[in-house]
């Protein structure tokens, strides 16, 4: 068994208090018996949308440092959902970090993705991600001990052929830190998720933002931890919290042996 704990958040543009809260729910996460932890996409800076990033910094900077700081003390496993990393272009690179209990980087994946959509019609907004992120161009699997991780983030989730390359490399356990929109996330999220679970046979993490952030951007939350039979060990409610699950990875290696569909694959 291998305990997981997932983090939904309600961050803003408060770098301090953003900190400060993630660093309460890693502490709770923690106490509960969870040997790795996953924060939300932005969970240390989520910006109004069309704003500058004023807290962009490198691999090396603050925000990371004091993730690192957290999985020390814990000793755990920590998946940085997502940071503003400064781009050479002057835009940002939405990073995702996996971090050791020894405070090591043991991974870092940049979205490849970019929510560039227009949801008027569903009652939201347009969304340029491009104007101020870049993408980033290679898939990540990272090795820990308990297995394999194919990273990701957000809009990633609607690819599906990201988290099949990802199976095919042994992927044990998919993440999806997020910020999703409230106008797709109440009818897509889930599906999406235990669709990937399901196709892939693996455990999959979905850490989530939470609520409105500001005058003009919100999150649908509903964060998520999914088995590889598709079933969901733990759904947030609409509010900040914690959720602790246990992955079972022998049945998951029962199951892949009972339904090997993965060496079923033809190509066309």
């Amino acid at each position: 068994m291998l305990r997981v704990g997932i983090v939904q958040m309600r961050s803003t543009d408060d770098l301090a208090a953003n900190l400060a809260a993630a660093e309460a729910q890693v502490n709770e996460a923690a106490s509960a018996g969870a040997s790795w932890i996953a924060l939300p996409e932005n969970f240390a800076y989520l910006r109004r949308e069309g704003t500058p990033f004023p807290c962009a910094q490198g691999l090396d900077g603050e925000i990371l440092g004091t993730a690192a700081s957290w999985a020390k003390r814990h000793h755990v496993w920590l998946l940085a959902g997502t940071f503003p990393e400064a781009a050479s272009d002057g835009r940002v690179y939405n990073t995702s970090v996996l971090i050791s209990p020894e405070g090591v980087q043991a991974a870092v994946y940049r979205k490849i993705h970019l929510f560039d959509v227009d949801l008027r019609e569903q009652g939201g907004d347009p969304y340029q991600e491009s104007a101020t992120i870049a993408p980033g161009s290679e898939p990540v699997v990272a090795d820990a001990p308990f297995g394999r991780i194919g990273l990701s983030v957000c809009y990633d989730l609607r690819f599906p052929e990201l988290y099949r390359g990802y199976a095919r490399e042994g992927a044990r356990f998919l993440t999806v830190p997020a910020a999703f929109a409230r106008e797709t996330g109440k009818d897509h999220w889930e599906v999406l998720l235990r669709a990937r679970a399901i196709e892939n046979q693996c455990f999959v993490l979905a850490p989530a933002q939470w609520g409105a952030h500001g005058p003009d951007r919100s999150s649908y939350g509903r964060a998520m931890i999914i088995d590889p039979w598709g079933l969901v060990l733990a759904q947030a409610a609409d509010r900040p919290c914690v959720l602790v699950a246990d992955c079972d990875l022998e049945a998951q290696d029962r199951m892949r042996a009972a339904l090997p569909c993965q060496s079923h694959r033809r190509l066309f």
